[in-house]
């Protein structure tokens, strides 16, 4: 029952017998790759951290001197960690070394085929002890990194061992992140296929690196509550896709659409799916609402295969189903039942989840030409649960709240 006016029932026997032909078994054959698993003993999955050579730069970038002017992702520290993979060899030498231009032949297939995938996550300065670096349940962007290289059939890795490479680059670059509640280093991991010759197949070749960026808070001010443009027409992810995967081929076809919206005077778009309620930009959706006897429910999208797992988003309903104070539920919602709980003013409150934001409060939702007004705290520019989140989860990061989310690395 889904409607993609880009299918057409014709093409139904035809993709049963694709999916045979182009099989992820049948691709690593052809290109002498064995697909195991994450838990593999094979050694050329894994990371050997005993071999981590570290060359630090001669030559240091230009750092920041006003940290209040930092910019998401245009800022880079002085070193990168890089670690190649070859079919027959594995995982070659781990290595931290100067912040470089990487060199890939115009062929290598990331360039052709989106072979691509990352993740997002942050290291923190302890308010407390501002010697202490702290991560954020750092093992689940190592466990969703491999669960992206798996459906895209790159190599995985030893999530542990990955995460030494990281902790121990974040370390020696401790110096550019910055002091004061909001600021943060920004870690991007990511893992490309770099096999050198065309052809759609599982790349006999890959690179992991990733590399570090200071950034200040996402919301400098205070928060700025947004309004979202629901988009009916254009579709983030569907139904076998890969919207559960962070790949980079998840991102590039949302930019039109963002474009689109921001004409309109809208701040991010509201992805729909057969009329349910996916995402909201980059990030996960949550509606607090009552139902039509009163109860309070907290609401987000299932994880059916279309939408990201995030971590703010596992932390968020993990966090409300500790308190109990509400139901919390992950379940599908129409735009229409959101729509007609807007009218009967049953919303509570709504807002994004993403670990650039944290949480995002949402101020307004257009649909089919008509706006509709979410409520917002004016007295804090957003919803009550907003921002405990906010308040809760950044207490956490920064080690004002004792918790085992909160991973200290020196």
């Amino acid at each position: 029952n889904i409607r993609y006016p880009i299918y057409h029932t014709s093409m139904l026997s035809l993709r049963a017998g694709l999916r045979g032909l182009f099989s992820p078994a049948r691709q690593a054959a052809v290109c002498g790759i064995r697909f195991s698993s994450t838990t593999s003993d094979d050694s050329r999955y894994k990371i050997d951290v005993s071999k981590l050579k570290v060359e630090t730069t001669k030559t240091p970038r230009t750092k920041y001197t006003d940290k209040t002017k930092l910019l998401f992702g245009h800022e880079f520290t002085d070193h990168m960690f890089e670690v190649e993979w070859t079919s027959a060899k594995g995982w070659g030498t781990p290595v931290i070394s100067a912040f470089h231009n990487l060199s890939l032949p115009p062929s290598a297939t990331v360039f052709h085929y989106a072979l691509e995938g990352f993740e997002g996550m942050k290291a923190y300065r302890d308010t407390k002890d501002s010697s202490k670096i702290r991560l954020f349940r750092p093992m689940k962007n190592m466990e969703r990194l491999n669960d992206t290289a798996k459906r895209l059939l790159l190599p995985h890795f030893d999530n542990e061992g990955l995460l030494e490479c990281i902790k121990r680059l974040v370390k020696l670059d401790g110096p550019w992140i910055p002091e004061g509640k909001g600021y943060s280093l920004y870690i991007r991991p990511t893992i490309i296929g770099t096999q050198h010759s065309l052809g759609v197949g599982a790349s006999n070749s890959a690179l992991l690196f990733c590399i570090l960026s200071p950034v200040g808070p996402y919301y400098p001010t205070g928060f700025k509550p947004v309004k979202l443009y629901a988009d009916d027409k254009n579709v983030r992810a569907w139904p076998g896709g890969a919207g559960a995967s962070k790949v980079g081929a998840n991102y590039a076809p949302t930019i039109q659409p963002q474009a689109e919206a921001a004409k309109k005077g809208f701040s991010q778009v509201l992805w729909l799916l057969n009329d349910n309620i996916t995402e909201v930009g980059t990030m996960n959706m949550f509606v607090l609402l009552k139902d039509k006897q009163g109860k309070l429910e907290l609401v987000t999208p299932p994880l059916d295969g279309t939408i990201l797992p995030g971590v703010t988003r596992d932390s968020v309903l993990a966090l409300t189903r500790k308190w109990g104070e509400f139901q919390v539920s992950e379940r599908s919602m129409s735009i229409h039942d959101l729509v007609a709980a807007l009218k009967e003013k049953r919303v509570v409150e709504a807002f994004g989840a993403g670990t650039a934001a944290i949480v995002s409060p949402i101020a307004g939702i257009h649909y089919k030409g008509v706006d509709y007004e979410v409520p917002i705290d004016a007295s804090l520019s957003a919803g009550k649960l907003t921002k405990r989140l906010a308040d809760t989860i950044m207490g956490i990061q920064y080690g004002e709240i004792p918790s085992e989310w909160s991973e200290a690395i020196n």
